[in-house]
């Protein structure tokens, strides 16, 4: 049955977040959380319906991660944020990152805390995957992984996938313009070599690039692929957390 929840944006250490928090039964705080890393909507619309979903489905305390720090796809045009784009740089990003895993570890007082990404949200998951050997799973969708790393890329995401110790789900569209099929294959092996945790991909032949987002389920073969996706994305949540 799902959770009711309590969602609004907070501030951590000078850091903007949107953090939805599950009202367990009997009065009991939450034992799990899971940071979200969006895609280049920041948290718009789609971002905290995810959260708020994830929260009220699993139990966890769903904190997501703003990394244009106020701006979003509600306000933006989407040209605006691909120039914010090319200025995120890896490590001011993954310092953010570590600032909100410790305030769901440590503020929040979590136990077990896993991470989910969208996009470029999804090549972070991998990177925070490989960092960070506490986490208790790493999801990500249809991430970004393009052929030539940008000028702000300084992690290799193939080699930190498969550092990553924790329980992995990855769901790649078959018809990612963005992520060329040989990035893919090259995460997917790097994944199923590991020998610390289970994996689970999905393919999805038909789907395209940011097949989650509402905006592109105009086209059936990005809805249907989200429809797959997304429930066992919440299942494979709530069996790692609990």
């Amino acid at each position: 049955m799902p959770f009711a929840i309590d969602s609004e944006f907070v501030t951590i250490e000078g850091l903007r977040a949107y953090q939805s928090t599950p009202a367990i039964d009997g009065g009991h705080a939450p034992k799990a959380g899971m940071l979200l890393l969006p895609m280049i909507t920041g948290i718009g619309a789609q971002v905290r319906e995810f959260a708020e979903t994830i929260a009220a489905q699993t139990g966890a305390v769903a904190l997501s991660w703003d990394p244009w720090h106020g701006t979003s796809s509600d306000d933006a045009e989407f040209d605006v944020l691909h120039g914010m784009l090319d200025e995120l740089k890896d490590e001011t990003a993954v310092a953010e990152q570590r600032t909100l895993l410790n305030h769901l570890r440590e503020g929040l007082g979590l136990e077990r805390v896993g991470v989910i990404g969208w996009c470029l949200g999804g090549r972070f998951a991998f990177i925070l995957g490989g960092l960070d050997n506490k986490l208790v799973n790493v999801l990500a969708f249809h991430p970004t992984v393009p052929s030539e790393p940008a000028a702000t890329h300084t992690y290799d995401v193939v080699d930190l996938a498969g550092a990553v110790e924790a329980p992995t789900f990855m769901a790649y569209p078959g018809k990612d313009s963005i992520v060329p099929r040989e990035n893919f294959l090259r995460l997917q092996e790097a994944l199923q070599a590991r020998t610390t945790a289970p994996t689970l991909i999905h393919l999805y032949p038909e789907a395209k690039h940011g097949f989650s987002d509402k905006r592109r389920h105009d086209e059936e073969v990005n809805a249907t692929a989200f429809q797959l996706s997304w429930p066992q994305a919440l299942a494979f949540i709530s069996a790692t957390t609990a």
